[in-house]
């Protein structure tokens, strides 16, 4: 698997911070949006801490993909949606983030994510 916004996902879901890491270019240029707050970086070290350290903590266990879906470009960007069903603590939820992206082959150098957080499964 050589796509790099599928190894992202992946990485993500995989709690994969090596894999996450490399991904991403070195001096990536990075932002997102969160409920509540927003995020930037500059490097991969640092969009790992974010997504790894802060959006999904270890307590967090990626259960499913559910949705992988790319748009259409706008312009000279890539379009993503993603939507995972995750198990912690507080019970199961559904969290989905979309994503705007521009490689350079191999690694994402450019990205912008917004997420809805964490969403209480209907039980």
């Amino acid at each position: 698997m050589n796509d790099p916004v599928e190894r992202l996902v992946r990485a993500i879901a995989g709690h994969d911070r090596a894999a996450l890491a490399d991904v991403l270019a070195a001096d990536v240029d990075f932002r997102g949006l969160t409920p509540g707050r927003t995020w930037q970086a500059g490097t991969a070290d640092e969009v790992v801490e974010i997504v790894l350290g802060h959006w999904f903590e270890d307590s967090d266990h990626v259960e499913a993909l559910t949705r992988f879906q790319r748009g259409p470009s706008v312009v000279d960007l890539d379009q993503v949606a993603y939507r995972f069903e995750v198990v912690n603590g507080r019970g199961s939820h559904v969290v989905e983030q979309q994503a705007y992206y521009r490689h350079d082959g191999e690694r994402l150098t450019y990205l912008r994510v917004m997420c809805s957080g964490f969403r209480p499964q209907p039980a």
